[in-house]
C-alpha cells in the first residue's frame, strides 16, 4: 500500500489548486486525480445525488488501489463526506471552507465566504459557522455559475469578471476583512477577487492546510512515501476538453484518460 497512489477527486478541475499544494508538500508521492466533469457543476445538484455519487467514486477509487483519498471539493465534502467515511477505511481528508481560521484572523468582526449554493445550504457548513463564527458577522455569498465559468471559459474571461462584480460586491460593502474561498475553483481568480475588495483583505483557501493534514494522516498510518512523483489525471467526461482546461489552468499539457467509477 505504501507505493500506491493518493486519489484526489473534484467535480472538475478546481481541485488542481489543491493538487498543486499536495504535490508541493509531498513531491515523492504518486497521485491519481479524478475530475467528474460529466456532472459538473456539483454546486447546483441535489444533495442526495452528490452523496450517492461521492460514495460511488470513493468506493471505486478504493478498489482501484488508492492508499488515501482527498475530497478536493467543498460541495462534495458538505454533501457526502460523512457517507464516504462510513463506507471506506482509507485515510480521508475532506475540504471545508476556512471559517475557523477566518474568524481568528478577522479584526473587523466581519468575514465573507464565497462558495457554491449547495455548500452554503449544507448542514455541515451551518455547523461550521455555529462552532466558530457565531460571534461574528458572516456574509455568505452563493456564486452560482462561477466555478463552471472559470473552468469552461477561463479565469480572465468577461463572463467570469461580470460574475465576480456581482458576487464580491456584498462582501466589500459589508466591510469584510477576510474572505474565504469556499470552492476549489476560486483560487484561480484570487487576484481578481482581491482587486474588488479594499486593500489589505486576507483571502483564505484550504490547499496548504489540506496538504499538511494529509501528510500527518499518511505518517500516522505508516503510508508516507513509496511513490515516484507520478501524476495520472482522469475524467468522466470528454478527455480532449479536459486537456485544454488543464493546460489553461495548470500550465501543463497532460495526458488525460477516461475513467468512469
Amino acid at each position: 500500500m505504501k507505493a500506491a497512489a493518493i486519489a484526489v477527486f473534484d467535480s472538475g478541475l478546481g481541485g488542481l489548486t489543491v493538487l498543486r499544494a499536495l504535490r508541493d508538500r509531498l513531491p515523492q508521492e504518486d497521485f491519481f486525480y479524478f475530475a467528474d466533469t460529466r456532472f459538473l457543476p456539483y454546486g447546483d445538484r441535489p444533495e442526495i445525488f452528490l452523496k450517492e455519487r461521492g460514495v460511488l467514486i470513493a468506493q471505486a477509487l478504493a478498489k482501484r488501489g488508492a492508499k488515501a483519498l482527498v475530497i478536493a471539493c467543498n460541495t462534495a465534502t458538505a454533501a457526502a463526506a460523512e457517507a464516504i467515511r462510513a463506507v471506506t477505511a482509507l485515510p480521508i481528508v475532506a475540504l471545508e471552507p476556512g471559517v475557523k481560521p477566518a474568524a481568528a484572523l478577522s479584526k473587523t468582526g466581519v468575514i465573507g465566504v464565497l462558495a457554491t449554493t449547495r455548500t452554503l445550504e449544507s448542514e455541515r457548513f451551518q455547523r461550521l459557522v455555529g462552532n466558530h463564527a457565531n460571534h461574528l458577522k458572516l456574509v455568505a455569498q452563493a456564486c452560482p455559475g462561477l466555478a463552471e465559468a472559470i473552468e469552461m471559459q477561463g479565469p480572465d474571461s468577461p463572463d467570469v469578471a461580470a460574475l465576480l462584480d456581482v458576487f464580491v460586491a456584498p462582501l466589500a460593502a459589508a466591510g469584510a476583512d477576510v474572505v474565504v474561498l469556499g470552492c476549489t475553483h476560486f483560487p484561480w481568480v484570487a487576484k481578481a477577487i482581491a482587486q474588488r475588495m479594499p486593500a489589505g483583505v486576507h483571502l483564505l483557501d484550504t490547499g496548504e492546510p489540506v496538504a499538511r493534514q494529509l501528510d500527518r494522516l499518511l505518517a500516522a498510518a505508516g503510508l508516507l512515501g513509496g511513490g515516484q512523483g507520478r501524476l495520472t489525471v482522469a475524467t468522466s467526461g470528454a478527455p480532449q476538453k479536459v486537456i485544454a482546461t488543464v493546460d489553461r489552468l495548470f500550465g501543463q499539457k497532460l495526458a488525460i484518460e477516461h475513467w468512469e467509477p
